[in-house]
């Protein structure tokens, strides 16, 4: 039993202390920034934004200039109506007169009297709430960088859109 307990003693002995015969390795400690891989967010898609029609609308005459007479260069100062370029417009037609006109045909015998039709103001509304959409979304992507890159584990503050009282945006 003795040897046995010296066999164990010289086991544990020799384990305990068997690194230190074997010599020491000095440990290098070497700290390198390390790339971070960000991940890339969609970009919003890209804005498509269609031009409204604008009219302006004055009680000016319109000048119904005469036809242009094959081979002379020049029309001629002074014509019968029936041989202006538009025989059917009466004698001192404004550009208000040719506007109602249009505007009738347009819109069934009714007239809208704004500086552009429904239609483009339709298009104007539009584009506003795409407008407001890409920004939307651009702030989200900013976002997104200022939430990945900053280190002190702050959070980026979202772009919003602040209605005032009396409802202008």
């Amino acid at each position: 039993m003795i040897l046995r307990n010296l066999t164990l003693l010289a086991i544990l002995a020799l384990t305990a202390s068997g690194c230190s015969l074997l010599g020491s390795k000095q440990i290098e400690i070497v700290s390198k920034p390390i790339e971070i891989e960000i991940m890339q967010p969609d970009l919003p898609r890209a804005v498509q934004l269609t031009a409204p029609k604008w009219y302006v609308v004055s009680e000016t005459k319109i000048t119904n200039l005469c036809k242009m007479i094959e081979g002379v260069e020049k029309r001629p100062k002074a014509c019968d109506l029936d041989q202006r370029q538009n025989p059917d417009w009466p004698v001192g037609y404004t550009y208000l007169d040719r506007f109602i006109d249009e505007m009738k045909e347009q819109n069934n015998g009714e007239v809208v009297f704004v500086a552009t039709t429904v239609g483009d103001y339709k298009v104007m509304a539009e584009d506003m709430q795409e407008l407001k959409r890409y920004i939307k979304q651009l702030g989200e992507v900013v976002v997104y960088y200022r939430d990945v890159t900053m280190t002190d584990g702050q959070k980026g503050i979202g772009a919003k859109i602040e209605v005032n009282k009396n409802g202008d945006n």
